[in-house]
């Protein structure tokens, strides 16, 4: 929390001092953790650079490859399964047919269908950092690109959360894991609106008129004797608690949050994912949430991590993929056109993917079961040479056949999107070696 030691002392409205300084502490990932510490760790970093970001959209619970953006149509009936493929405004490039809009705006996406080196494991690890999951465990595990951001760059509006996580609360919680911190500690956590910060940010009920003016405010602070502070904490102290408060009193984030202030047509456009259907124990189907993404994006976060849906479809995987691709296929596309026609895509890259693939046969249940050798990817934006394919699977979608592209390499392509050279730019872990930031070069194939 926001609080200094000090005999309590009431303002003319009831609150006293060392309440007022504990609203405000943000719940970031797991723990209770204030904007201060944020802030303090925020303060040995450099300046903001140019705001470039990303939206990171994961499948939760693997989606079945070869029902979206690698239609079969050589393989029996019994791998193919139900879904045609259809052409996209890229020629050459076909998808599955319950992508109609997608296949509009295939010329800004860059299709990956060889992911390979995934695990078998529900969870968002290699989605968010591009890492194994024991990598650097003793120390942490390794950063997602969110706390990465948060290090390297810091944030590119001090009102503003450099990393935000959407992913509602699932049973299955890795689900909605927003991304990891990893060595890089606490006050690299994504905030997340979903948590009880959210209660915080909204004052506890305390007006921003109540706080009146904050330089006013801090310099009433006269408990605190500066006189006998000999190294400068108090002076860094106070500047991490004004920051603390420029959030609190800005309405920047509050704002983005809030998709009422959108008109109405844009709201129709991503739609909100209702009736949820197959949620079980995973996400709902939040299209609302990536139109929430791009409006953080225009406010100045650089990383927003979201779950859309849950995948794991090992019965009814094409009446799975009747709503939850069709779902996606309104809100994704909606979200390429939104940031396309803003001027945003340059900037902005969006990673689509799960865990891992489907398996190419059917099971009895007419569902697919988890298939770890080959998975898909799609991104667009960032900047990239967009409508093309990289890589494909063999005739039954069963392995790469050709170009297999590594977790590691689309997180090194985001980072290069960035403004992060992958290559050069290292972060140190806890014992003071350089860690890479990730497992494998950049892409070429869109630079």
């Amino acid at each position: 929390m926001l609080n200094i030691p000090g005999p309590a002392m009431r303002f003319c409205d009831g609150i006293n001092r060392r309440g007022f300084l504990k609203v405000g502490a943000f719940a970031f990932g797991a723990t209770c953790f204030s904007l201060t510490d944020v802030y303090r760790a925020e303060a040995q970093q450099n300046a903001a650079s140019s705001h470039k970001a990303v939206i990171n959209i994961y499948l939760g619970g693997g989606p079945a490859h070869q029902d979206m953006w690698d239609i079969k149509t050589e393989a029996p009936v019994e791998i193919r399964g139900e879904f045609q493929p259809i052409q996209t405004n890229v020629n050459g490039i076909q998808i599955g047919e319950v992508f109609q809009r997608m296949a509009r705006v295939m010329d800004k996406c860059v299709v990956i269908r060889s992911i390979t080196g995934c695990a078998d494991r529900h969870d968002a690890v290699q989605c968010l950092t591009g890492w194994p999951h024991d990598s650097l465990r003793p120390l942490g595990g390794r950063p997602s690109i969110g706390s990465v951001l948060s290090k390297v760059h810091g944030p590119a509006d001090p009102s503003v959360p450099p990393f935000v996580g959407l992913a509602a609360p699932t049973q299955h919680r890795p689900w909605a894991d927003a991304g990891q911190t990893g060595f890089l500690g606490t006050p690299h956590a994504p905030f997340r609106p979903e948590g009880p910060g959210m209660a915080d940010m909204r004052l506890n009920g305390v007006s921003v008129d109540q706080l009146g003016d904050r330089r006013r405010l801090m310099q009433s602070f006269d408990a605190l004797r500066r006189d006998i502070d000999i190294n400068g904490t108090i002076q860094g102290l106070d500047a991490a608690q004004q920051r603390a408060l420029g959030v609190l009193t800005s309405s920047r984030l509050l704002d983005a949050l809030d998709i009422s202030r959108e008109p109405q047509a844009v709201r129709d456009r991503y739609g909100d994912g209702k009736p949820y259907q197959y949620q079980f124990d995973g996400a709902p189907t939040v299209n609302d949430q990536l139109l929430v993404a791009r409006r953080l994006v225009e406010a100045g976060v650089r990383c927003v991590t979201l779950t859309f849906g849950r995948w794991d479809s090992h019965g009814q995987n094409f009446a799975f993929m009747r709503d939850h691709g069709g779902k996606l296929d309104q809100c994704l596309s909606a979200l390429i056109e939104d940031l396309d026609m803003r001027g945003m895509l340059n900037d902005v890259t969006v990673v689509v993917w799960g865990e891992f693939g489907r398996t190419p046969r059917i099971n009895g249940g007419a569902g697919r079961d988890h298939w770890a050798p080959v998975s898909c990817c799609l991104m667009a934006g960032g900047g990239m040479r967009t409508g093309q394919v990289i890589g494909a699977t063999n005739r039954l979608g069963e392995i790469a056949a050709q170009r297999p592209v590594y977790s590691g390499e689309v997180i090194a392509t985001v980072y290069r999107n960035l403004g992060i050279n992958p290559d050069t730019v290292n972060i140190n872990d806890p014992t003071g070696r350089p860690q890479h930031l990730a497992s494998h070069p950049a892409l070429p194939e869109v630079r």
